[in-house]
């Protein structure tokens, strides 16, 4: 079974920059879209970000222009970058696979990310 591990998170500043990472245990990273979710408290799990197994890429209109994902499939690993932060974007920030617009393995711990002054 995939076992997802994220990290990066942190606490910044508005206007800050992040940078998280995703490594998935396993050799079928690389076939699979990938997704960045957030859930901030008392929130649902949102996806904020998508990239295809060809790299195509997609974003939640709320992180368009500030937000960039990327993977590499040699080191199996996910990324996302986040500039621009917001004290909105405050949430505990997850990756996983995304098959027809859901989640496809095991969740992670998660990386929290507090963007505050």
């Amino acid at each position: 079974q995939v076992q997802l591990v994220e990290s990066g998170g942190g606490l910044v500043q508005p206007g800050g920059s992040l940078r998280l990472s995703c490594a998935a245990s396993g050799n079928i990273f690389s076939i699979y879209a990938m997704g960045w979710y957030r859930q901030a408290p008392g929130n649902q799990r949102e996806l904020v970000a998508t990239i295809t197994s060809g790299r195509s890429t997609n974003y939640a209109d709320s992180v368009k222009g500030r937000f960039t994902i990327s993977r590499d499939n040699a080191k199996n690993t996910l990324y996302l970058q986040m500039n621009s932060l917001k004290p909105e974007d405050t949430a505990v920030y997850y990756c996983n696979a995304v098959v027809r617009m859901t989640a496809a393995w095991p969740w992670g711990q998660g990386t929290q990310v507090t963007v505050s002054s």
